[in-house]
């Protein structure tokens, strides 16, 4: 069996020196069945180790769950990695970052007002420690010392920006020790400031994160650890995008020579991301420095693999400067060739409002408006009701994060957290309906675990709103809107909110891009596969269709469309449009 150790200068592999030449892969963005095509492109960069982080509130999307299969089949992921020769780091925070939903913590953990955040809170610790206990063993038993691929475990992560709660980052540590955990225990912090020396603990070895002049990080990083391996635990070679922004980029031929000032200091490195992959169904996270900023569905990060896993320029760019200090295999992966471009247009729909009609009778919830997560639903679409007295004025404490409202089935208009948008003229009684969207929780920060909904008191006239009643949005099956679907009449585009069905045949397998112009903002749905988020204000103007969603002969497509739609058709296309680079 193998061995790993960090050493005065080096980590040793088996005692030899050993550089990481690692490329981060998030398995939960990959369709399963691409996993092991996006980690032979990173071997065939030069790489020779796979990192990824682990979502808690994807494994357990509700109280003692706990969901390892398929596309978060954890084991299968590392074990591909070994299968191809590569090593493994494994990140399962708690936390994660990563510009996914609510930083990777399940919203349903903080319904409970005295769980705290990220810090030695008893109750907040004995969650961690059940999930812990999930996921510690299938790291474990992968070891290399048990003839598996992992070499290193983080504990926490970037906690030097959020905290100094030494005592939670010593839980973590004992609770990785009592699982068998025997790989060198690692943290990474932003080489500023005291981050480093805050979000760590003596006996852990201490990385960096950064992705630019790294000679000087470097030299930050060893002043506060004068022995070991210097390592970027991420570096960044590209960044995210938020709606209403532009598609970041940076430049290939820049980034390289960062990775080579990396490499030539003698450092070892996690590229972040080497392949980003993509924010499915409503996975996708959200900053707020005072402005609230929701991350687009794509995870594409100007990474050196494409979002769809083709290789980019910076791919070939990286690859050149780690065969100048490594070898690398001969072997290029193929580049991208044109998808299969074709237009298709619904043919039914099923108002959204209407299909949500549930029997009268269901019991409203007493007191204050209620946050969303009341119905346990802590993702995606909930619908507010109630009947108000008369018209005036209605505002709320805050709107997270988009709020449609009807009175009696007609549109009012629409409260957007980004705006900071509060208030709602009523111009008379009736049934008051508000449809709300969780835009993505906020992943980095103090708002980390806030709830979500209508926020309040609910004021009309300066009279509090009680007794409302909220329910979930559930459109995990579609079922009950194929059920109300009925045929398009007339011509032109679909009003919103509303569910649309449409049929296109394949061939078979095979990726696709989906391009929605003239529809206004929704979620798009293949197969059932809930492909993620479209919004008409960009940038990015293609969603990413992974070939194995794709079956031969006829094939379901699905479009959620709130606002409404100035035609009936959508269009695959044949490359994706991640929108303009600002530059």
């Amino acid at each position: 069996m193998d061995t790993f150790a960090i050493g005065d200068k080096d980590f040793l592999l088996n005692g030899e020196p050993f550089r990481i030449l690692s490329g981060a892969i998030h398995y939960f963005r990959v369709h399963p069945d691409q996993w092991a095509d996006r980690i032979n492109k990173a071997r065939l960069m030069g790489l020779n180790t796979i990192e990824t982080y682990v979502p808690w509130n994807e494994h357990s999307p509700a109280p003692g769950t706990f969901l390892a299969d398929g596309g978060l089949d954890l084991a299968r992921f590392l074990d591909l990695v070994q299968a191809a020769g590569l090593r493994a780091i494994v990140r399962p925070g708690p936390y994660i970052c990563a510009e996914w939903d609510n930083g990777g913590l399940p919203a349903w953990l903080f319904t409970d007002p005295t769980i705290g955040v990220r810090s030695s809170e008893p109750g907040y610790l004995a969650a961690v420690d059940s999930f812990m206990d999930h996921v510690l063993p299938i790291v474990v038993e992968r070891q290399v010392m048990r003839g598996g691929p992992v070499i290193l475990l983080q504990i926490e992560n970037e906690y030097g920006a959020y905290g100094n709660d030494k005592a939670y980052l010593q839980h973590l540590v004992d609770g990785a020790k009592r699982a068998g955990v025997d790989v060198p225990l690692f943290t990474c912090d932003q080489p500023c400031g005291t981050m480093i020396e805050d979000g760590s603990l003596p006996g852990l070895h201490k990385t960096g994160t950064f992705g630019s002049r790294a000679a000087e990080r470097l030299a930050f990083l060893r002043e506060r650890q004068p022995t070991g391996p210097l390592m970027c635990a991420e570096f960044w070679n590209g960044w995210f995008d938020n709606w209403g922004t532009h598609h970041h980029t940076t430049d290939a031929a820049a980034s390289a020579a960062e990775l080579d000032t990396l490499l030539s200091a003698g450092a070892s490195v996690n590229i972040y991301m080497f392949h980003g992959g993509t924010n499915f169904g409503f996975t996708s996270g959200a900053n707020d420095k005072g402005i609230y900023e929701p991350t687009v569905t794509s995870y594409d990060y100007d990474a050196p693999l494409g979002e769809d896993g083709h290789p980019t320029d910076k791919y070939f760019a990286f690859r050149d400067v780690i065969a100048r200090h490594f070898p690398v295999p001969g072997e290029v992966p193929a580049g991208r060739t044109d998808a299969p471009a074709s237009v298709v247009a619904v043919d039914s729909i099923a108002p959204l409002l209407a299909a949500l009609d549930v029997p009268p009778g269901q019991p409203a919830v007493a007191g204050s408006v209620p946050a969303s997560e009341t119905t346990g639903q802590f993702r995606g679409f909930h619908l507010y009701e109630r009947q108000v007295p008369d018209g005036g004025v209605l505002a709320f404490d805050e709107v997270r994060d988009r709020a449609q409202f009807f009175l009696d089935g007609f549109p009012l208009g629409t409260l957007s957290r980004e705006l900071g948008e509060r208030s709602v003229f009523l111009p008379g009684g009736g049934l008051l309906q508000v449809l709300v969207e969780d835009q993505g929780r906020v992943n980095y920060g103090p708002r980390i675990g806030e709830a979500k909904g209508l926020i309040g008191p609910a004021l009309l006239d300066g009279r509090e709103l009680l007794d409302w009643m909220v329910r979930q949005v559930d459109v995990a099956s579609l079922g009950a809107f194929r059920a109300a679907a009925r045929p398009l009449q007339g011509d032109g585009g679909v009003a919103g909110p509303s569910v649309s069905f449409a049929s296109f045949n394949a061939e078979g397998p095979g990726d696709r891009y989906l391009r929605l112009d003239g529809w206004t903002k929704g979620n798009a749905f293949v197969n059932g596969f809930n492909l993620g988020r479209y919004w008409s204000r960009g940038p990015q103007r293609t969603l990413y269709i992974p070939g194995p969603l794709i079956r031969a002969g006829a094939n379901e497509i699905v479009i959620l469309e709130l606002q409404g739609s100035s035609t009936r058709q959508v269009r695959f296309v044949a490359g994706p449009d991640l929108g303009p680079d600002g530059k």
